[in-house]
């Protein structure tokens, strides 16, 4: 199974698709290549997105805000939006998903461990997906 290269977009990225990428690199690193920006990158990670990740024991603390320009990788198979719609331009992909999750910037550490909850479930499902459809794919093929 060839890895699938992922990118989750938000528009600092610096709570939403930061706390994206731990999650999937925690649970998917076997099946993604996993990468996150932002149209407006922050300065530095939000540190009570931190602060929730670690909860869970996922430690992003070494992640950095990126631009799409500063990405290494510039062809996708999946761009994850977490509810930025018409602020992060079009990134190419095979596939473009919508995460309508509201940005916890400047809320109560309850409100992220919300989002951070809704993402975690989001990933989880996922990687869930890019698996399943992996197998068809395989199953396709050898029909």
């Amino acid at each position: 199974m060839n890895k699938k290269k992922v990118l989750f977009v938000c528009v600092e990225n610096a709570c939403r698709s930061q706390m994206a990428e731990g999650f999937a690199r925690f649970f998917g690193a076997h099946v993604l290549d996993i990468y996150s920006a932002g149209s407006n990158p922050a300065k530095e990670v939000n540190p009570e997105a931190i602060r929730v990740m670690q909860e869970v024991n996922i430690d992003i603390s070494n992640q950095k805000p990126k631009g799409f320009n500063e990405l290494d990788n510039k062809e996708f198979d999946y761009v994850i939006t977490l509810g930025c719609h018409d602020v992060c331009p079009f990134v190419p992909a095979r596939k473009h998903i919508e995460w309508d999750i509201e940005d916890p910037k400047g809320k109560s550490t309850y409100f992220f461990r919300q989002v951070r909850e809704k993402i975690r479930e989001k990933v989880l499902k996922f990687i869930k997906s890019v698996i399943t459809e992996d197998i068809e794919n395989a199953d396709s093929k050898n029909q």
